[in-house]
C-alpha cells in the first residue's frame, strides 16, 4: 500500500506539472475539433446540393423518356409523383443544414469579436480574419448554390414551399452579413 501511495503521488505530481506547462492545449484541441465540425459540415452540404442536382437531372431525364412513348407513361407517373417529394425532402434537409453550418460560422464570428476586446485588457490576440472569411466565402457559395437549385426546382416544389425556402435562404444571408 505504501508503494501504491508513493507511485500515486508521483504521478499525481507528474500530471500537475503537464498541465500546468501546457495550459493552452485544450484551447487549440477545441479550435481544431471545431474546425473539422465546420468542414464536415460543408462538404455535407455540397453532398446534399450534388444529391439535389442529380435527381432533378433524372426527373428531366424521366420527364424526356416519357413524352416520347405512350406506353411508359402510366409507368412514369409514379415517378414523377415521388420525384418532387423526395427532392422538397432533400432541400428542406439541406437548408437545415446550411442553418446548421451557419451557426458554427457566427459562433466562431462572436468568439473572435470577443478575443479581439479582451486585446483592450492585455490579452494575447493572435487570430486574423483570414480563416473566418474563408469559412464564409465558403458557406456563402454553397449558400448561392443551393439557391440555384431551389430556383430552378421552383415549379416541382410548388407556390407554398418555395417562398418559405427563399425567406429561410434570405434570412441566413443576411445573418452573415450583419454578423
Amino acid at each position: 500500500l505504501r508503494l501504491v501511495a508513493v507511485l500515486r503521488g508521483i504521478l499525481e505530481g507528474e500530471k500537475a506539472a503537464v498541465l500546468k506547462r501546457d495550459r493552452h492545449l485544450p484551447l487549440s484541441f477545441h479550435r481544431r475539433q471545431e474546425e473539422l465540425k465546420f468542414n464536415v459540415g460543408l462538404q455535407r452540404l455540397q453532398h446534399r446540393v450534388r444529391e439535389i442536382q442529380a435527381l432533378r437531372d433524372k426527373g428531366e431525364g424521366l420527364g424526356q423518356q416519357g413524352e416520347g412513348v405512350g406506353t411508359e407513361s402510366p409507368m412514369q407517373s409514379p415517378m414523377a409523383g415521388a420525384a418532387p417529394q423526395e427532392l422538397s425532402t432533400l432541400i428542406l434537409e439541406a437548408v437545415k443544414e446550411l442553418e446548421v453550418t451557419k451557426q458554427q460560422v457566427l459562433k466562431r464570428i462572436q468568439i473572435w469579436k470577443r478575443q479581439q476586446q479582451l486585446t483592450g485588457n492585455g490579452s494575447v490576440f493572435e487570430e486574423n480574419l483570414a480563416p473566418l472569411q474563408k469559412r464564409c466565402e465558403s458557406l456563402v457559395e454553397v449558400h448561392f448554390q443551393l439557391q440555384q437549385q431551389v430556383m430552378a426546382s421552383g415549379s416541382e416544389l410548388g407556390a407554398e414551399l418555395l417562398p418559405r425556402l427563399l425567406e429561410r435562404f434570405n434570412e441566413v444571408l443576411s445573418s452573415l452579413v450583419r454578423r
